[in-house]
């Protein structure tokens, strides 16, 4: 059989595609295993799907381990291209049977293409915000679909980064990467502790405007202009715990109506992010 052909195991040649037709490859059961946040933690490697999404990733200098392509695009111009691209970085180049793209990616009509990418996080530090610029501050988010459109919002609202405070699901889950369609290459990410955060506030001197229910004002009467904002979104759950309330320089709240009792998290940060860049976007300025 072919599918156990000693070349899968092998030593690759670079330059050299490799073909695989056997779901117990040890390559595919590894990238398989990028689903598991242990091995991508392990690897700092994660998955993205798309033809777009990993010529976008390759054009923005994000570094490609391995590319994986269904047979079917063997032979596009575009998929020929990246895959020069990727052997040109040293990348592994495989050509899989639909069954094998359909285990990695754990989809019945996968996407013909996938990448795997080393991780990328910036340092807090290294955001140094200046006017007209506006972040976003996750305390703890926990769902990675709310966390992908978040990423996603902030990217098309022209935010500058965003920020995740505390334990938070990871941006880069098969499931936050899809939702952010393609934005996870976009928009910087940093990590941090609560009391990192708050150092990095104090010697920044951005203004903090915090989602809160309790003592909140009107988010539409908050002055976004003088100075630097950082949008802090609560938890999905508990929303802001006080440490982060009390240092925020401004508790806003989205007045609402109706039987629903609250917003989803994803949505409510995309009306705080317009509201805050209102006077910076319009619609005449050239894409």
């Amino acid at each position: 059989m072919s599918e156990h052909h000693h070349r899968d195991q092998g030593p690759h040649r670079v330059g050299q595609v490799k073909e695989v037709t056997s779901l117990a490859n040890p390559i595919v059961k590894d990238i398989k295993a990028l689903a598991q946040k242990k091995a991508r933690d392990e690897t700092k490697s994660f998955i993205a799907e798309g033809l777009k999404l990993v010529i976008d990733a390759l054009e923005l200098g994000w570094t490609i381990r391995t590319l994986v392509y269904a047979k079917a695009a063997k032979g596009k111009p575009q998929v020929e291209q990246v895959a020069a691209k990727t052997f040109a970085k040293g990348g592994l180049v495989l050509e899989v049977s639909e069954k094998v793209m359909s285990a990695i990616t754990r989809r019945d009509n996968p996407q013909m293409v996938i990448g795997v990418f080393e991780q990328r996080y910036t340092a807090l530090k290294d955001f140094r915000p200046k006017a007209g610029e506006t972040y976003v501050a996750l305390d703890r988010v926990r769902d990675p679909g709310n966390l992908g459109t978040i990423i996603r919002t902030a990217d098309a609202a022209g935010a500058s980064g965003l920020i995740l405070v505390g334990e938070t699901t990871d941006p880069f889950s098969l499931e936050t990467v899809r939702a952010t369609m393609g934005s996870v290459f976009a928009m910087p990410v940093a990590k941090t502790s609560v009391a990192d955060f708050l150092r990095w506030k104090k010697e920044t001197h951005v203004k903090v405007v915090a989602t809160h229910l309790a003592g909140a004002v009107d988010y539409r009467t908050i002055d976004y202009r003088k100075q630097p904002i950082v949008l802090l979104m609560g938890n999905e759950q508990a929303g802001i715990p006080e440490e982060l309330a009390r240092e925020a320089d401004s508790l806003a709240r989205i007045p609402q109506a109706g039987r629903a009792d609250s917003l989803n998290l994803a949505i409510a940060t995309g009306i705080m992010l317009f509201e805050a860049r209102r006077h910076i976007l319009s619609l005449d300025e050239p894409k």
